[in-house]
């Protein structure tokens, strides 16, 4: 066990697209150790070699049942000894939200959260899935202790916490993903033991942000969201030495309306 961890997070907005835009050659060029993906909407036989199975990678995909919906994938620089689909919870067993990989020292989640929408079915299903992941979350973090890892659970929340994490705080008070209910929930994830690693290297912000809307000039007025968090143990969060976004150089340059989130921790990690 030498070097360190480092492992990147970013939402793709249909991955199929993004290998067209520039995924490929940045997950080529990326230093991470793990790699996660949310929001792949695509199944590996419509998807090219490259991303399926890349070279120097192993690789874990768990897409919807719903063709085109969601999907969440993980690539590790290293063979994981354990791969899981889901939380136990039948109603998300297949809906391509959540995947686990138990490596050397750590357990690292991809997350896509439901985003929600302020009076429709769509919120309700996010409701649901936020009451049936929190206990996962504390079952998981006894059960890696146990094993001897910490646990950082990465991807979109879709849950901005504060004021901080978003420009338009003001007009968006009564919008999912930043509901008041939804951040309390958000609060009891910290409560739970799992630490915003962004917020532990800079708690007064604002941003940076993760999201920007295509609509507009978002991009350009740097008015978004900070949506994608990593999510760490104690143990794992007191060792962040580095918090990245990967913000494109201009609108022109993006390949997802995410940017890939990367952080550094200081602890042993095979290379």
């Amino acid at each position: 066990m030498r070097g360190v961890l480092t492992v990147s997070t970013v939402n793709v907005n249909g991955l199929r697209a993004a290998v067209k835009k520039g995924f490929v050659e940045w997950l080529a060029a990326t230093k991470a150790d793990v790699v996660a993906c949310q929001e792949v909407r695509a199944e590996a036989t419509q998807l090219p070699a490259s991303v399926v199975e890349p070279a120097g990678w192993f690789a874990a995909h768990a897409p919807s049942a719903v063709k085109g919906r969601n999907g969440v994938s993980l690539y590790s620089r290293v063979e994981p000894d354990e791969v899981r689909i889901g939380f136990g919870e039948p109603e998300f067993e297949d809906s391509g939200r959540y995947l686990e990989m138990h490596l050397p020292g750590v357990v690292v989640a991809s997350l896509y959260l439901p985003s929600g929408e302020v009076g429709t079915e769509r919120q309700e299903e996010k409701e649901r899935f936020m009451a049936a992941f929190l206990p996962y979350l504390a079952e998981l973090r006894g059960k890696a202790a146990a094993a001897g890892r910490e646990v950082v659970v990465v991807g979109d929340w879709n849950i901005a916490h504060d004021t901080i994490d978003l420009k338009n705080w003001r007009g968006n008070q009564k919008n999912s993903g930043f509901l008041p209910e939804e951040r309390a929930w958000l609060g009891r994830v910290h409560e739970a033991g799992y630490a915003d690693v962004q917020r532990r290297l800079d708690a007064t912000g604002p941003g940076p942000y993760t999201w920007w809307s295509y609509r507009g000039k978002a991009f350009d007025n740097d008015s978004g969201w900070r949506i994608d968090l990593q999510l760490a143990t104690p143990g794992l969060a007191e060792k962040v030495t580095a918090v990245t976004v990967e913000r494109a150089e201009s609108y022109d340059r993006r390949w997802s309306d995410h940017a890939p989130v990367t952080a550094t921790y200081d602890v042993p990690f095979p290379r």
